[in-house]
């Protein structure tokens, strides 16, 4: 895999053979199948973040203000709404999370509970999108190299069936999250679902 290098030195010098790598090189040990769910598992992750974003809008655009607080509220509102657009996820739930509870009209059961699946998906999330995934074992399964920021490696052998598992976990978390706004009557924004709009055009 390596070229030798002539060196006037003792040492010797050495490049890659780009030509010569294996096809698809760094991913082509690893099945069509696991690169397909780690795809979906990603995209569903990403569908998630956007849905935080129109929650976090759905919940600020609805809150009651007082008269008298109006102009300062919407100075505030404007940068919220940008930083929903541009967040990581970890940013997206506590925004989402403090616009549920500033808000006068919430009865979400059990939101300590989907705030917590939140934070662990996140955690997932960053393994499954920045780790260096290595060489899978006779099974498929494969350890990705990431360390968090409290140094604490990550060592579970993931496979396609976790994928798939983390996929759906993750579309169940979507579908709580728009549930949030839609069970207070309104339309999730950006939906053609039933209940009242919140932004008309």
């Amino acid at each position: 895999m390596g070229e030798e290098i002539k060196r006037k030195s003792d040492h010797r010098g050495y490049v890659v053979d780009v030509e010569n790598l294996p096809p698809q090189y760094p991913t082509h040990m690893h099945s069509v199948d696991f690169w397909a769910a780690l795809g979906r598992t990603v995209a569903t992750f990403g569908f998630l973040e956007e849905t935080l974003g129109k929650a976090i809008f759905a919940f600020t655009a609805t809150r009651e203000i007082p008269e008298e607080k109006i102009d300062e509220e919407f100075a505030k509102w404007f940068p919220t709404l940008q930083r929903a657009l541009n967040d990581p996820m970890g940013g997206l739930i506590r925004s989402y999370e403090s616009s549920v509870r500033a808000h006068q009209q919430v009865s979400i059961k059990k939101f300590d509970d989907l705030i917590t699946d939140l934070r662990k998906a996140a955690e997932i999330r960053n393994v499954l999108c920045h780790g260096s995934w290595r060489k899978p074992d006779e099974q498929g399964r494969s350890i990705p190299f990431f360390v968090d920021k409290k140094d604490r490696i990550f060592e579970t052998s993931i496979d396609v069936a976790y994928l798939d598992q983390v996929q759906q976990h993750v579309a169940e978390l979507i579908c709580a999250v728009v549930n949030s706004v839609t069970h207070m009557g309104w339309q999730f924004p950006g939906s053609a679902g039933p209940g009242n709009p919140i932004f008309k055009k």
